[in-house]
Protein backbone atom coordinates (compact mmCIF):
# COMPACT_ATOMS: atom_id res chain seq x y z
CA UNK A 1 0.00 0.00 0.00
CA UNK A 2 1.62 3.45 -0.70
CA UNK A 3 2.24 6.15 1.71
CA UNK A 4 2.77 9.42 1.38
CA UNK A 5 5.50 12.21 1.91
CA UNK A 6 3.89 16.05 1.95
CA UNK A 7 6.07 18.40 0.76
CA UNK A 8 4.86 22.57 2.49
CA UNK A 9 5.84 24.64 -0.47
CA UNK A 10 6.92 27.83 0.40
CA UNK A 11 6.69 31.36 -2.42
CA UNK A 12 7.17 34.63 -2.22
CA UNK A 13 5.75 37.30 -4.87
CA UNK A 14 4.17 34.58 -6.90
CA UNK A 15 7.00 32.53 -7.12
CA UNK A 16 8.20 29.30 -5.17
CA UNK A 17 11.48 29.69 -3.06
CA UNK A 18 14.14 27.43 -3.83
CA UNK A 19 13.88 25.67 -0.60
CA UNK A 20 10.88 24.17 -1.50
CA UNK A 21 12.54 22.01 -4.34
CA UNK A 22 14.86 21.09 -2.32
CA UNK A 23 12.63 19.88 0.24
CA UNK A 24 10.82 18.37 -2.52
CA UNK A 25 14.48 16.47 -3.30
CA UNK A 26 14.47 15.72 0.33
CA UNK A 27 11.48 13.93 0.22
CA UNK A 28 12.77 11.52 -2.64
CA UNK A 29 15.77 10.84 -0.66
CA UNK A 30 13.52 10.25 2.61
CA UNK A 31 11.36 8.00 0.36
CA UNK A 32 10.70 4.16 -0.19
CA UNK A 33 9.67 2.99 -3.94
CA UNK A 34 6.32 2.42 -2.23
CA UNK A 35 5.95 6.71 -1.61
CA UNK A 36 4.34 9.31 -3.21
CA UNK A 37 5.84 12.26 -2.84
CA UNK A 38 2.71 15.43 -2.75
CA UNK A 39 3.13 19.07 -2.49
CA UNK A 40 0.71 21.58 -0.37
CA UNK A 41 0.74 24.96 -1.60
CA UNK A 42 -1.23 27.75 0.54
CA UNK A 43 -1.82 31.31 -0.47
CA UNK A 44 -3.90 33.23 -2.50
CA UNK A 45 -4.31 33.53 -6.06
CA UNK A 46 -2.15 30.77 -6.64
CA UNK A 47 -2.74 29.48 -10.29
CA UNK A 48 -0.16 31.44 -11.74
CA UNK A 49 2.54 28.94 -9.31
CA UNK A 50 0.67 25.95 -9.99
CA UNK A 51 1.62 26.05 -13.20
CA UNK A 52 5.24 25.87 -12.64
CA UNK A 53 4.80 23.02 -10.63
CA UNK A 54 3.75 21.05 -13.35
CA UNK A 55 7.29 19.10 -14.33
CA UNK A 56 8.61 19.43 -10.46
CA UNK A 57 8.47 15.92 -10.08
CA UNK A 58 5.68 14.93 -7.32
CA UNK A 59 2.58 13.11 -8.10
CA UNK A 60 0.42 14.90 -6.22
CA UNK A 61 -0.57 18.78 -5.86
CA UNK A 62 -2.40 19.95 -2.94
CA UNK A 63 -3.60 23.35 -3.01
CA UNK A 64 -5.61 25.58 -0.58
CA UNK A 65 -6.20 29.03 -2.40
CA UNK A 66 -8.33 31.84 -0.43
CA UNK A 67 -7.51 35.73 -0.20
CA UNK A 68 -7.79 35.29 3.83
CA UNK A 69 -4.29 33.33 2.98
CA UNK A 70 -3.05 35.94 0.98
CA UNK A 71 -0.25 36.58 4.23
CA UNK A 72 0.91 34.04 6.98
CA UNK A 73 -0.63 33.76 10.12
CA UNK A 74 0.06 30.75 11.64
CA UNK A 75 -3.13 29.65 13.09
CA UNK A 76 -4.96 30.27 9.67
CA UNK A 77 -2.13 27.97 7.82
CA UNK A 78 -1.83 25.39 10.38
CA UNK A 79 -5.84 25.35 10.03
CA UNK A 80 -5.22 24.93 6.44
CA UNK A 81 -2.20 22.32 5.98
CA UNK A 82 -4.33 20.31 8.50
CA UNK A 83 -6.99 20.00 6.03
CA UNK A 84 -4.21 18.79 3.56
CA UNK A 85 -3.06 16.14 5.98
CA UNK A 86 -6.58 14.54 6.75
CA UNK A 87 -6.77 14.60 3.07
CA UNK A 88 -3.56 12.76 2.29
CA UNK A 89 -2.60 11.30 5.40
CA UNK A 90 1.34 11.14 4.94
CA UNK A 91 3.36 9.08 6.62
CA UNK A 92 6.05 12.38 6.70
CA UNK A 93 6.27 15.92 5.98
CA UNK A 94 8.58 17.80 5.47
CA UNK A 95 9.29 21.50 5.90
CA UNK A 96 11.95 23.96 4.61
CA UNK A 97 14.18 25.37 7.88
CA UNK A 98 12.64 29.19 7.02
CA UNK A 99 10.76 31.88 9.37
CA UNK A 100 7.81 30.39 8.00
CA UNK A 101 8.95 26.62 8.52
CA UNK A 102 10.29 26.72 11.76
CA UNK A 103 6.91 28.79 13.02
CA UNK A 104 4.68 26.06 11.49
CA UNK A 105 6.67 22.91 11.72
CA UNK A 106 6.33 22.74 15.65
CA UNK A 107 2.80 23.44 15.25
CA UNK A 108 2.08 21.00 13.43
CA UNK A 109 4.44 18.41 14.86
CA UNK A 110 2.58 18.97 18.40
CA UNK A 111 -0.86 18.20 16.40
CA UNK A 112 -0.51 15.13 15.38
CA UNK A 113 2.05 13.79 18.19
CA UNK A 114 4.59 13.27 15.41
CA UNK A 115 8.66 13.29 16.16
CA UNK A 116 10.50 16.01 14.57
CA UNK A 117 14.05 17.01 13.41
CA UNK A 118 14.93 20.42 12.75
CA UNK A 119 17.30 22.01 10.85
CA UNK A 120 18.51 19.23 9.06
CA UNK A 121 21.59 19.66 6.52
CA UNK A 122 21.93 16.02 5.04
CA UNK A 123 20.13 12.69 4.57
CA UNK A 124 21.62 9.27 4.44
CA UNK A 125 21.11 6.09 5.03
CA UNK A 126 21.93 3.46 7.31
CA UNK A 127 21.20 0.09 6.20
CA UNK A 128 17.70 0.36 5.29
CA UNK A 129 16.81 3.01 8.07
CA UNK A 130 16.73 7.15 6.98
CA UNK A 131 19.11 9.47 8.79
CA UNK A 132 19.32 12.99 9.20
CA UNK A 133 22.34 14.68 10.36
CA UNK A 134 21.53 18.60 11.90
CA UNK A 135 24.47 20.52 13.69
CA UNK A 136 24.76 21.68 17.32
CA UNK A 137 26.38 23.57 19.71
CA UNK A 138 26.20 26.13 17.11
CA UNK A 139 27.79 24.37 14.05
CA UNK A 140 30.66 22.89 16.38
CA UNK A 141 29.67 19.24 16.25
CA UNK A 142 26.45 17.57 14.49
CA UNK A 143 24.00 15.17 15.24
CA UNK A 144 22.55 11.83 13.69
CA UNK A 145 18.76 11.25 13.81
CA UNK A 146 16.20 8.61 12.46
CA UNK A 147 12.89 8.78 13.28
CA UNK A 148 10.81 5.43 14.30
CA UNK A 149 7.53 6.43 14.68
CA UNK A 150 4.90 7.95 11.75
CA UNK A 151 4.03 10.38 11.00
CA UNK A 152 7.25 12.49 11.69
CA UNK A 153 8.43 16.08 10.37
CA UNK A 154 11.58 17.39 9.41
CA UNK A 155 12.66 20.92 8.67
CA UNK A 156 15.68 21.11 5.78
CA UNK A 157 18.22 24.64 5.96
CA UNK A 158 18.48 25.88 2.49
CA UNK A 159 20.97 25.82 0.01
CA UNK A 160 22.11 22.17 1.66
CA UNK A 161 20.14 19.47 0.11
CA UNK A 162 21.39 19.33 -4.12
CA UNK A 163 18.76 19.18 -6.34
CA UNK A 164 18.68 16.19 -9.05
CA UNK A 165 17.59 17.12 -12.75
CA UNK A 166 14.84 14.77 -12.94
CA UNK A 167 11.79 16.46 -12.35
CA UNK A 168 9.24 14.30 -15.27
CA UNK A 169 6.66 14.17 -13.33
CA UNK A 170 3.33 16.16 -13.91
CA UNK A 171 1.47 16.08 -10.63
CA UNK A 172 -2.29 15.44 -10.32
CA UNK A 173 -3.92 18.93 -8.47
CA UNK A 174 -6.43 18.40 -5.99
CA UNK A 175 -7.80 21.30 -4.85
CA UNK A 176 -9.40 21.84 -1.37
CA UNK A 177 -12.01 24.16 0.10
CA UNK A 178 -10.82 26.32 2.89
CA UNK A 179 -12.52 26.24 6.28
CA UNK A 180 -11.29 29.28 8.44
CA UNK A 181 -11.00 27.85 12.03
CA UNK A 182 -13.28 29.16 14.73
CA UNK A 183 -10.41 29.71 16.99
CA UNK A 184 -8.67 32.46 14.62
CA UNK A 185 -8.04 35.21 16.77
CA UNK A 186 -6.45 37.92 14.71
CA UNK A 187 -6.43 38.32 10.09
CA UNK A 188 -3.28 40.03 8.55
CA UNK A 189 -4.64 42.47 5.88
CA UNK A 190 -1.68 43.77 5.14
CA UNK A 191 2.09 43.69 4.87
CA UNK A 192 4.67 46.67 4.87
CA UNK A 193 8.53 45.43 4.48
CA UNK A 194 11.30 47.27 5.51
CA UNK A 195 13.84 46.26 3.14
CA UNK A 196 13.79 45.37 -0.58
CA UNK A 197 16.54 42.62 -1.02
CA UNK A 198 16.83 41.22 -4.84
CA UNK A 199 17.73 38.31 -3.51
CA UNK A 200 16.55 36.24 -0.55
CA UNK A 201 18.97 36.37 2.49
CA UNK A 202 18.65 32.63 3.26
CA UNK A 203 18.41 31.39 0.11
CA UNK A 204 21.88 33.71 -1.57
CA UNK A 205 24.28 31.71 -2.80
CA UNK A 206 26.81 34.51 -2.57
CA UNK A 207 26.49 36.86 0.91
CA UNK A 208 28.65 40.21 1.43
CA UNK A 209 28.25 40.84 4.86
CA UNK A 210 29.07 43.99 7.18
CA UNK A 211 29.84 44.45 10.56
CA UNK A 212 30.56 47.36 12.93
CA UNK A 213 33.82 48.05 10.43
CA UNK A 214 31.62 49.46 7.99
CA UNK A 215 30.88 52.34 10.56
CA UNK A 216 27.81 53.96 9.12
CA UNK A 217 24.65 53.09 6.95
CA UNK A 218 26.67 54.73 4.34
CA UNK A 219 29.29 52.16 4.72
CA UNK A 220 26.96 48.84 3.35
CA UNK A 221 26.91 51.16 -0.08
CA UNK A 222 30.13 49.15 -1.35
CA UNK A 223 28.82 46.03 -0.10
CA UNK A 224 25.74 46.45 -1.70
CA UNK A 225 27.27 47.54 -5.07
CA UNK A 226 29.95 44.46 -4.97
CA UNK A 227 26.60 41.80 -4.36
CA UNK A 228 24.80 43.65 -6.92
CA UNK A 229 27.26 42.65 -9.27
CA UNK A 230 27.93 39.10 -8.25
CA UNK A 231 23.86 38.50 -7.71
CA UNK A 232 24.58 38.15 -4.27
CA UNK A 233 22.87 39.60 -0.76
CA UNK A 234 24.23 41.80 1.84
CA UNK A 235 23.92 40.48 5.19
CA UNK A 236 24.99 41.78 8.70
CA UNK A 237 26.43 40.97 12.16
CA UNK A 238 24.16 42.01 15.44
CA UNK A 239 27.23 43.96 16.01
CA UNK A 240 26.17 46.34 12.82
CA UNK A 241 22.24 46.05 13.78
CA UNK A 242 22.66 47.29 17.04
CA UNK A 243 24.41 50.54 15.86
CA UNK A 244 21.57 51.23 13.28
CA UNK A 245 23.94 51.10 10.30
CA UNK A 246 21.00 48.88 9.37
CA UNK A 247 17.45 47.00 9.53
CA UNK A 248 17.44 43.53 12.07
CA UNK A 249 16.19 41.64 8.86
CA UNK A 250 19.55 41.88 7.18
CA UNK A 251 21.20 39.96 10.56
CA UNK A 252 23.26 36.51 10.37
CA UNK A 253 24.23 35.06 13.35
CA UNK A 254 22.68 32.91 16.57
CA UNK A 255 20.23 35.68 16.81
CA UNK A 256 19.35 36.12 13.91
CA UNK A 257 19.20 34.01 10.21
CA UNK A 258 21.40 31.47 9.57
CA UNK A 259 23.04 31.02 6.11
CA UNK A 260 25.05 28.66 3.81
CA UNK A 261 25.90 29.98 0.79
CA UNK A 262 28.49 29.35 -1.65
CA UNK A 263 30.79 32.11 -0.91
CA UNK A 264 30.44 34.48 2.65
CA UNK A 265 32.71 37.64 2.17
CA UNK A 266 32.89 38.86 5.68
CA UNK A 267 33.88 42.73 5.97
CA UNK A 268 34.58 44.32 9.00
CA UNK A 269 33.47 41.61 11.31
CA UNK A 270 35.23 40.36 14.06
CA UNK A 271 34.32 36.85 13.73
CA UNK A 272 32.05 36.46 18.00
CA UNK A 273 30.80 33.47 18.48
CA UNK A 274 27.43 34.45 18.12
CA UNK A 275 27.83 35.14 14.25
CA UNK A 276 29.50 32.59 13.49
CA UNK A 277 27.12 30.11 14.59
CA UNK A 278 24.93 31.85 11.27
CA UNK A 279 27.13 31.44 9.13
CA UNK A 280 30.51 28.85 9.65
CA UNK A 281 28.90 25.99 7.60
CA UNK A 282 29.00 28.47 4.50
CA UNK A 283 31.35 26.59 1.39
CA UNK A 284 34.15 29.08 1.30
CA UNK A 285 34.34 32.20 3.75
CA UNK A 286 36.79 35.44 2.81
CA UNK A 287 37.19 37.72 6.08
CA UNK A 288 38.64 41.42 5.08
CA UNK A 289 39.63 42.70 8.05
CA UNK A 290 42.23 45.62 9.18
CA UNK A 291 42.67 43.61 12.18
CA UNK A 292 45.28 40.37 11.85
CA UNK A 293 44.57 38.55 14.77
CA UNK A 294 40.37 39.08 14.59
CA UNK A 295 38.82 36.19 15.24
CA UNK A 296 37.19 35.64 11.93
CA UNK A 297 40.65 34.44 10.32
CA UNK A 298 40.44 31.40 12.46
CA UNK A 299 37.85 29.96 10.51
CA UNK A 300 38.48 31.85 7.19
CA UNK A 301 39.23 29.74 3.71
CA UNK A 302 41.31 33.08 2.49
CA UNK A 303 42.08 36.19 4.58
CA UNK A 304 42.58 40.06 3.76
CA UNK A 305 44.04 42.34 6.44
CA UNK A 306 43.53 45.63 5.13
CA UNK A 307 41.29 48.55 4.86
CA UNK A 308 37.60 47.22 3.19
CA UNK A 309 36.81 50.99 1.90
CA UNK A 310 39.99 50.04 -0.01
CA UNK A 311 39.68 46.43 -0.47
CA UNK A 312 35.84 46.14 -1.68
CA UNK A 313 35.64 48.18 -4.50
CA UNK A 314 39.36 46.75 -5.82
CA UNK A 315 37.41 43.80 -5.97
CA UNK A 316 34.39 45.46 -7.13
CA UNK A 317 36.27 46.74 -10.67
CA UNK A 318 38.12 43.28 -10.74
CA UNK A 319 35.13 41.58 -10.87
CA UNK A 320 33.52 43.97 -13.38
CA UNK A 321 36.49 43.03 -15.74
CA UNK A 322 36.42 39.58 -15.74
CA UNK A 323 32.50 39.70 -16.18
CA UNK A 324 32.54 42.05 -18.89
CA UNK A 325 35.48 39.95 -20.88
Amino acid sequence: MSKTILVVAEHRDGALRQVTYEAIEAAKVSSTSRDQICLAIIGSQLDHIVTTLSDSGVEKIYVVDHEQLKYYQPEAYASALKQVIDASNPRGIIFGHTAIGRDLAPMIAASLDAGQVSDVINIGKLGEEIVYTRPIFAGKAFEQKKVESSPWVVTIRPNNITIADNKNKNGNIEKIAYNEPSSLQTKILEVVQKTSAKVDLSEAKIIIAGGRGVKSTEGFQPLEELADLLGGAVGASRGACDAGYCDYSMQIGQTGKVVTPEIYIACGISGAIQHVAGMSQSRIIIAINKDADAPIFKIADYGIVGDLFEVIPLLTEEFKNVLSN
